[in-house]
Formats: C-alpha cells, sequence, structure tokens
C-alpha cells in the first residue's frame, strides 16, 4: 500500500465535493492550534462549522478525521505537498477590514 492510500484510510469519510466547493487557503489558529478556516471565497468559518461545510460537500480536497470525539479536517492526498492543509498560511480575520 502506498503512502496516500495509507493516509486516505486513516480519514473516517471522504466527502463528494460540489461543482462549486470552495477551497481552504489559509487557516486560523490560536495558541498553536487550528481553530477555523478562511476560504476561497474570503469567507472565514469555524473548525466545526468547516467540518460541517465539508460533509456536505461545500469545501473540496478534505476528508474527515477524528482525535478522541473532535472531527478535524485533512486534506486528502495528492502527491503535492504544496496543498496539504499544515502548509496554508495562517490568516486572523481581525486583520480583515
Amino acid at each position: 500500500m502506498d503512502q496516500y492510500n495509507l493516509v486516505k484510510n486513516t480519514l473516517d469519510q471522504i466527502p463528494q465535493a460540489a461543482p462549486n466547493a470552495k477551497h481552504i487557503v489559509g487557516l486560523i489558529r490560536k495558541g498553536g492550534r487550528i481553530t477555523g478556516y478562511k476560504l476561497s471565497d474570503d469567507s472565514f468559518v469555524s473548525k466545526p462549522d468547516a467540518v460541517s461545510m465539508a460533509k456536505q460537500g461545500q469545501i473540496a480536497g478534505v476528508g474527515i478525521a477524528h482525535r478522541g470525539d473532535t472531527e478535524y479536517l485533512k486534506a486528502i492526498p495528492n502527491g503535492k505537498e504544496n496543498d496539504n492543509l499544515g502548509n496554508l498560511p495562517s490568516v486572523s480575520p481581525e486583520a480583515q477590514g
């Protein structure tokens, strides 16, 4: 089994993204932990809202995983390092105008 399939097997769910689904372009962090995301339409969503949106196919390129009782998003492996969620820039919704 290659590393991409191995990572995909760690996901609880890989929702089918809608044709008009948004992409995650930035991470909102608090104390080093991801608390939300900036989407490709320049909107900001909390981590739980993003999980819900992804389950409904509104966010593309992510799967749902869990740690304990908490669900979170993980990038679906595609062989490209630069679109891994952990490699996205940190953003601050407070800095937006």
